[in-house]
């Protein structure tokens, strides 16, 4: 019998951990939910950030995802009622609409029989979304480096040894990630592209070795954070603050404004640190503990006809 009602759970991700940029995402332990009931008529119910400001009409994120996946079998969506719990917040470079496209086509696919590989949801979602290193660890969990090869979607797992923690500092204020773009310099300097793609590289050998010591120097970057300190001043001073509290590395979070920081030892103190730098830049927000390399999308409760 055809399910009558699906949930789906899609993590928060970060982007570009620093060097990566544009090729490297997490998941991360902050759940997003999306539920689709067979209906009689179309309803949006939105919970959670932008429940005041997010469509409830057809031009929704979500519900656009879910009829994308069903014109690509050509086929018209029928009466839904739409779900969506949004913990993850907005403009914050946590992946926010990554989570929209990805729960809008896991859950309909779902809700029809799971018709799709995860290569063909992959592909589904970059062309919906446009950032595959967001998707990526979105609805495949973990470390996820990605490359985008003519009209193919590459991406390869980044085993994350145990021992690493994250803490977070999310600011209040919001950075819409066409805007933290357009900051962002036309061209480089050759010295500049080859620091961050040392970096890179290291930063892959870090992670999977186990090789915490090498976090400090394979976090830094040259191509994004610099430009994107425009839009939020106070990142430098988060930086230091997260380093003097123990922070192996540090970075922001995607297109920010979000601080992300690693660290072997107990996050408190290097949230409790960021927060403290924040506001004495008048910077409202708050910290939380975070897993790296979370579960993917997946189907956390279903219900047949």
């Amino acid at each position: 019998m055809p399910l009558r009602t699906v949930t789906v759970q899609v993590p928060a991700t970060t982007a570009n951990l620093g060097p990566a940029f544009d090729c490297m995402g997490l998941a991360l332990n902050m759940y997003a939910t999306v539920s689709l009931e067979r209906a009689s008529e179309l309803t949006i119910d939105i919970r959670g950030y932008g429940a005041e400001k997010l469509s409830r009409g057809p031009d929704n994120l979500v519900y656009r995802s879910v009829c994308s996946l069903y014109r690509r079998s050509g086929r018209t969506p029928p009466p839904l009622r739409v779900r969506c719990r949004n913990v993850i917040p907005l403009n914050r470079g946590l992946g926010s609409s990554a989570a929209a496209v990805v729960g809008g086509l896991v859950a309909a696919d779902a809700l029809e029989g799971k018709k799709l590989s995860d290569g063909e949801l992959l592909d589904l979602a970059v062309r919906l979304e446009g950032h595959p290193d967001n998707v990526a660890p979105a609805l495949l969990g973990g470390c996820q480096v990605v490359v985008v090869n003519g009209d193919e979607v590459m991406t390869s797992a980044v085993p994350i040894k145990r021992g690493l923690r994250g803490v977070i500092f999310v600011p209040q204020v919001e950075a819409p990630t066409k805007q933290a773009r357009d900051l962002l310099p036309a061209n480089v300097p050759r010295g500049d592209a080859v620091f961050n793609v040392g970096r890179a590289a290291m930063l892959v050998l870090a992670l999977s070795q186990g090789r915490w010591d090498l976090l400090s120097a394979a976090t830094q970057d040259r191509l994004h954070q610099r430009p994107r300190q425009a839009m939020f001043p106070a990142m430098g001073d988060l930086f230091e603050a997260a380093t003097a509290a123990g922070a192996d590395g540090v970075f922001l979070s995607g297109a920010g404004p979000t601080v992300l920081a690693l660290t072997r030892h107990d996050p408190e103190p290097i949230g409790r640190a960021m927060a403290e730098a924040a506001r004495s830049r008048g910077v409202d927000g708050f910290w939380k503990r975070v897993a790296l390399g979370a579960r993917g999308a997946h189907v956390a409760h279903e219900e047949r006809s």
